[in-house]
């Protein structure tokens, strides 16, 4: 039986739709296959920023305030200390003068011979009469003394100053003589800017006194 020329090409074009609905079916299985069985991809998660939001935040008024008052805590603490070592420390001084310069009287009415006392800028020196020279102790209890750093002192005699002991002018501006007497002075002591002061003072009868002098309010 022969064919003819169309029924030919329908036939082809048929096989063709045949063949395509075929070819769909199976990738459609394959997709629902492979939909199925293989592990599906899972999204990534954000990357974490490394900045922390809180650093790039500037300072609030209440913690500015919280250093300010920190800052004024300490300063108020050093300052008391500061303050409160150089009045034990004037106060050490002006009692070492004193004890020493009744030692000195008290020596000179035991021996016999004359103490003077030399001042100066620096500190002061004991020298005993020998003879008609004065002469330095050596060593011991009278040995030079220096004054604290920063030390002011005034030296009178019945309300009138008293020049201070230079190279030129080394002779004792105060004297315990051996008869128990003393060169009346006062002698001021101040440390500083610091408004305290000592005062220790001299009587002809030989006797000391030390008396601390606050600043008047």
């Amino acid at each position: 039986m022969s064919v003819t020329g169309s029924e030919a090409g329908t036939g082809a074009a048929e096989a063709g739709r045949r063949s395509e609905r075929c070819g769909g079916s199976a990738a459609s299985r394959a997709g629902v296959v492979a939909e199925r069985f293989l592990p599906r991809e899972s999204p990534l998660p954000p990357l974490a920023s490394s900045v922390d939001p809180r650093a790039s935040r500037g300072f609030t008024l209440i913690e500015i305030l919280v250093v300010l008052v920190i800052v004024a805590v300490v300063a108020v603490a050093l300052t008391l200390s500061i303050s409160g070592n150089a009045e034990r420390r004037l106060a050490d001084e002006a009692g070492r003068f004193r004890a020493l310069a009744e030692q000195a009287c008290h020596t000179a009415e035991l021996t016999g011979r004359e103490i003077g006392t030399v001042l100066d800028a620096g500190g002061y020196r004991f020298q005993r009469l020998d003879g008609a020279q004065w002469r330095e102790f050596g060593d011991g209890e009278f040995r030079p003394r220096q004054w604290p750093q920063a030390l002011r002192l005034e030296l009178a005699r019945n309300g009138r100053p008293l020049q201070l002991a230079t190279a030129e002018r080394s002779a004792p501006q105060l004297v315990c003589f051996s008869s128990g007497e003393l060169t009346p002075f006062s002698l001021t002591l101040a440390l500083g800017d610091a408004p305290l002061r000592y005062r220790i003072s001299g009587r002809e009868d030989g006797g000391i006194a030390s008396e601390r002098l606050d600043a008047p309010r």
